[in-house]
Order: structure tokens, then sequence, then C-alpha cells
């Protein structure tokens, strides 16, 4: 059984306080360096076609790395922005040892994924990872089946499960083929790094102690077996020999009758 687990504590609060903060961060930091890059071409005019993937084209390898900082609008760059923000956040707040592998993972063999098998394009664009950590996040609550991370799960399916269906050939101008790679590769990560972050104590609830100490009652009412109940008195041989007989008190005529018993 699992031993109780106390009232959070001072320095228990604070470490959780630190990993949020650790978790925000670390996601701003990512938007930020989007944000940056975009607008940075934006002003300066140039072309963040140049930072996309070229399928199968020596010279678009470097899209890999650079492909999620290139957006082809400022309507693309947003529709990105609030799950790579909330996917993120979750994904270092939840697993932090295993988001350090996580991350990069999804990240190349996204990129690499697109490199080798999508149509003939240039894909830019931060959906693969987003698509990545999406799955991700949900495939370890299935995985683990903590309450934290079955929690998120359910939240991350709840608000993104429509992703899955962008992972199909639906619209002409949409890398369908990111998406694709970005989800394999979550789930791939998910397989690989579940067991990096340690399990929480499972939590003991008051009915399973009522239910410890019910059977503490119900084992005091049971009878004792035979073997466990003391001899009050012992034959001894003489009563075998010539046995023992009990004399009763003989009845007085003046009695009255027992009683009847209906």
């Amino acid at each position: 059984m699992a031993r109780p687990i106390p009232e959070p504590t001072r320095t228990a609060v604070a470490h959780d306080r630190q990993r949020v903060r650790y978790a925000v961060l670390g996601a701003a930091a990512l938007l930020a360096g989007v944000w940056i890059a975009w607008i940075a071409a934006w002003l300066l005019g140039w072309s963040l076609d140049d930072l996309g993937i070229e399928p199968r084209r020596l010279h678009g390898l470097i899209g890999v790395l650079t492909a999620p900082f290139a957006h082809a609008s400022f309507e693309h760059l947003m529709s990105n922005t609030l799950p790579l923000a909330l996917l993120a956040t979750l994904t270092l707040y939840c697993y932090p040892r295993a988001a350090r592998l996580a991350l990069p993972l999804i990240w190349v063999l996204s990129g690499l994924g697109v490199w080798l098998f999508a149509r003939d394009s240039v894909h830019v664009g931060a959906s693969g990872i987003a698509h990545g950590l999406m799955l991700f996040l949900f495939v370890m609550g299935l995985i683990r089946r903590d309450r934290l991370a079955v929690v998120t799960s359910l939240v991350v399916f709840f608000l993104y499960g429509g992703m899955l269906l962008s992972v199909l050939p639906r619209e002409q101008n949409v890398s369908f083929e990111y998406h694709l790679a970005g989800a394999l590769a979550g789930v791939l990560a998910a397989f690989l790094l579940h067991a990096r972050d340690p399990l929480p104590p499972r939590k003991r609830y008051s009915w399973e102690d009522d239910d410890a100490t019910a059977a503490m009652v119900d084992d005091e009412l049971e009878l004792p077996h035979a073997h466990d109940v003391p001899v009050l008195w012992q034959r001894t041989p003489a009563d075998d020999r010539h046995g023992r007989v009990i004399k009763f008190r003989p009845r007085d005529p003046g009695d009255s009758p027992p009683p009847t018993v209906h």
C-alpha cells in the first residue's frame, strides 16, 4: 500500500511555483524567437521562403531547423501562437525532464519527415511542432495514467483534438505533411520518454482507511479456531475408568410445573 501523502509544505509550494515559472519562461522564449524572426523579416523585407523546407533538395535541409520560425502570413503566425504557447507550457510543466529531449526530437523528426516525403513546395510554420506536442501530451496520459498525465491528456484533446483531422490532405495551401510528421514524432517521443519523469506518489483517500478499519473490526468479531481456544478442564484417567455422575437436585412435588414454551 502507498504511504499517505502529507499536506503540501511551504517548500513543496515554492518548488511548484518554480516549476510553473520554468514552463512559462521556456514557452515564452520559444514564441519570442518565432515572433522576432517574423517581425525582422517583415521590417527588412526578407523572404521567409529561404528558411522553409524544400523536400529532397540539399539546400532545403536548413529548413529542418529554421522552418518553425518562418510563417507565410500574419494570420498563419497568429493561428500557431496560442496552441504553441499552451502546449509548450504544459509539456515543460508536466514533464520537465522529458521535454528537454521531446521538443528537439519533435522539431528535427518532423522537419526530416517533410524533407523526405512531402510534395515539392516550400513548407514553413510551427504547426508541425504544435501537432507533435499535442500528440505527445495525449499519448503520455494513455501510457502513464497518473492523475496529472490523464488530466493534461483530456484537456489537450478537448481543446485541440481537431488537429487529428489536419493530418489529412484537405486544403491545397496547408502542409498536412508537416502536421502528420509532427504528430508521428510526438507519438514516438511519448513512447521513448514516458518513464523519464518519475511518477508522483499515489494519494491515499479516507475511504481506504475506513475499509482497513472495518476489516480489523471484522477480524475481532470472528470466532477463534478450535485449536486456539484454551483448555479449561482436562479429563483424568480415573474419569475414563469409572466415569463421572453429575447429580441433580430432585424435584420437589410442591414445585409448579415448568412453563410451556410456544
